[in-house]
């Protein structure tokens, strides 16, 4: 059985902002505004990663929130599991 992983869903984009994060769904079109600074950096969402993979150097409170992120990410959409070969 594979692993699973998260991506960024095919029809989704996301780019750095000076707020943050702007992700962009071309299936609504639908737009997101994270307020995440520079904590995320958009090419993170560029490869398959574990759904509890985030970027290093944020503190348990940076990390909870960006858990937190992620699940939201994937419940809209932005985000998709795919299996990790």
């Amino acid at each position: 059985m594979a692993a699973a992983g998260i991506t960024m869903h095919p029809a989704c984009r996301v780019r750095q902002e000076e707020f943050g994060l702007l992700f962009y769904d071309s299936r609504g079109p639908r737009l997101l505004f994270a307020e995440t600074g520079i904590l995320i950096p958009a090419d993170f969402f560029g490869t398959v990663r574990n759904r509890d993979e985030l970027p290093a150097g944020l503190t348990p409170q940076q990390k909870q929130a960006g858990q937190k992120f992620i699940t939201q990410l994937l419940d809209k959409g932005f985000l998709r599991e795919q299996s990790i070969c």
